[in-house]
């Protein structure tokens, strides 16, 4: 895709994000959204080469809408400044929702791009099947900690909204207790892109998330025993 314009177009909006300006550029945002369209449809293809869970993703379904929920926001600028999308099994994009591990990528008019894999603030009874299988399988837990392409890639699990003290019914001294604190198991890094070679990018993508599979694949055993209960 152009992801030079892609940059232009998105530093643009969000200097002036309001309608008028919008309606005014939307060819120009039509353009690029159907170029980012087709960047999540060959990821999907690629990353159905080693995750066949997502192969038959729907990648219009994966696109997130560039329009903001303001109902409720202090922020009342109506569109988001990057393109994102998120790749999950059965067309469950958003990983708040109970989509079991999904992967993400975001591109913002900085030339950022950020990607990563997991479950993001996954709903009460899904983190408990989390927590729960952190209990239950703890040397496979250690296992995907230690990976080495995951650790390169991403470092640790990110830590946001990290509780003070142990979950109710986890005790003080289980094996993993600082990440069973955890309220989302999700890895991400962040990469400046080269604008000028847009070729790269899918590649890129693609291995990069590849690195996050053992923690996808440990976190669908989760979920299986959720399913099972």
């Amino acid at each position: 895709m152009h992801l030079r314009d892609l940059s232009q177009f998105l530093n643009e909006l969000s200097e002036n994000n309001n309608r008028p300006w919008f309606i005014m550029n939307k060819p120009r945002y039509d353009i690029l959204r159907e170029e980012f369209l087709a960047l999540v449809t060959g990821l999907i293809a690629e990353l159905g080469k080693f995750d066949p869970a997502v192969k038959f993703c729907n990648p219009k379904k994966a696109l997130f809408r560039i329009n903001r929920d303001v109902r409720f926001a202090h922020d009342k600028r109506p569109y988001k400044t990057r393109f994102s999308a998120a790749i999950a099994p059965n067309d469950m994009r958003r990983p708040s929702m109970a989509a079991g591990p999904t992967y993400y990528l975001q591109i913002e008019g900085s030339g950022k791009l950020l990607f990563g894999a997991g479950e993001y603030m996954p709903p009460a009874g899904r983190l408990r099947a989390i927590r729960e299988h952190m209990v239950n399988d703890a040397p496979g837990f250690s296992k995907v900690l230690k990976n080495k392409r995951l650790r390169q890639t991403f470092g640790t699990l990110q830590d946001e909204g990290k509780l003070m003290r142990p979950p109710k019914g986890f005790a003080a001294d289980a094996e993993h207790i600082e990440l069973i604190k955890l309220k989302s198991f999700f890895v991400w890094t962040e990469v400046q892109l080269n604008l000028n070679a847009p070729e790269e990018l899918l590649p890129q993508l693609a291995a990069g998330l590849k690195d996050a599979l053992p923690l996808v694949t440990w976190l669908r055993g989760a979920r299986e025993q959720e399913d099972a209960t």
